[in-house]
């Protein structure tokens, strides 16, 4: 069968590449159209388009882009329209992906959504364009499955997909990770300033301006894919630090603490136990419109959210400055804060259930496609 996915972000393209692997398992004659990254990539099919000519960030930076915005979504329809799959796949990415489901379901075409959007922070609405033109929703945090209940749609949680990224890493020894990437044998300090450059640019200065403070740490940025070691160097400034890049779990394995901005990165880092500061700052604009739609949400960290409490600190905004990041990273390192997120992580990873978020879900996309 032929399978047309879309997603927009770096953590669509792990999830989606997971999702492929297991439809693969599903269906040995799958033939895959996508818009996605490199690891959807090596999954085989043909990539339409990569994310990082699709990723735009915040309100104000939405509108500046939307003449480009507009233009993939009717590109994207013609394209699916052309390739006449036999189901098409969203993953997450809602602006794009839920203006595709309407043109899709036109066509008579399977529409099933991996990974719901947040609608539960904002949006509400959008649950009603999601009941008439999604066949099948699959969520991936417990407390989804309630939210559309309300609305009277059955959805199908399949847990996260995170927990499949995650299995069988490989035994990781520090002394290695060191050697192999030029490092110094002090402890280490992860610092994720996210995946695109205007959220870095904001993000990578406030993070370094700590570093003079920790002589026994070293800092190490978790390089996007999609960046040059020269542009953050650029960002740093002379500021001492060093790049790793296709090595996140790695780096994070090995660091006894990070900094880490908002989204799924949060949960990454939770999930592999290294205690954490949530950094956010957006334009300025982005953040009042934002503060104005998102309602009867106290977290913007995933990890905050599934526990419904404040297990890692979050500065947002004017909060995400030198003085308060110095205050919540020694809290982390050297107080009982530590050991109390460490133990509110292993609590958090039952709520999510075990693996097999991937395989559950393709099984139950190829068999609803057979039996239709």
């Amino acid at each position: 069968m032929k399978y047309y996915i879309i997603s927009g972000e770096a953590s669509g393209d792990l999830h989606g590449s997971n999702l492929m692997k297991n439809i693969k398992i599903q269906d040995p004659e799958a033939d895959f159209r996508f818009w996605g990254g490199d690891l959807m990539q090596e999954q085989g099919g043909t990539l339409v388009k990569h994310y990082r000519d699709l990723a735009f960030m915040g309100f104000a930076e939405v509108i500046m882009n939307l003449r480009t915005i507009l233009g993939n979504i009717s590109f994207c329809k013609k394209d699916i329209q052309a390739y006449q799959p036999d189901a098409v796949i969203l993953i997450d990415y809602p602006g794009f992906n839920l203006r595709v489901a309407e043109f899709v379901k036109s066509l008579g075409i399977k529409v099933y959504y991996y990974i719901s959007p947040q609608i539960w922070a904002w949006k509400t609405g959008r649950v009603h364009t999601i009941k008439k033109f999604v066949d099948r929703m699959f969520v991936i945090l417990p407390f989804e499955k309630d939210f559309y209940a309300k609305y009277e749609y059955e959805v199908d949680f399949v847990g996260h997909p995170l927990l499949d990224a995650m299995q069988n890493l490989p035994e990781i020894n520090s002394e290695e990770f060191k050697a192999k990437n030029q490092l110094d044998n002090r402890k280490i300090i992860a610092l994720l300033p996210g995946s695109r450059k205007q959220e870095i640019r904001v993000k990578l200065p406030i993070m370094l301006s700590v570093v003079k403070d920790y002589p026994d740490y070293q800092f190490i940025v978790a390089g996007a894919p999609s960046m040059e070691e020269s542009f953050y160097k650029e960002v740093a400034n002379g500021t001492e630090m060093n790049i790793v890049f296709a090595q996140t779990y790695d780096l994070l394995r090995n660091s006894e603490a990070a900094l880490v901005t908002s989204g799924t990165a949060t949960l990454e880092t939770a999930l592999l136990n290294t205690p954490e500061v949530v950094c956010y700052k957006g334009s300025r604009i982005s953040y009042e419109i934002g503060k104005r739609v998102v309602k009867h949400i106290q977290y913007i960290s995933l990890v905050n959210l599934i526990m419904d409490k404040e297990v890692v600190k979050e500065l947002i905004q004017q909060d995400l400055n030198y003085t308060n990041l110095k205050k919540e990273l020694d809290l982390i390192l050297n107080s009982p804060k530590r050991q109390e997120i460490l133990s509110d992580y292993a609590e958090l990873r039952q709520k999510l259930g075990g693996p097999g978020a991937s395989a559950r879900t393709a099984e139950m996309i190829v068999t609803d496609l057979k039996n239709s």
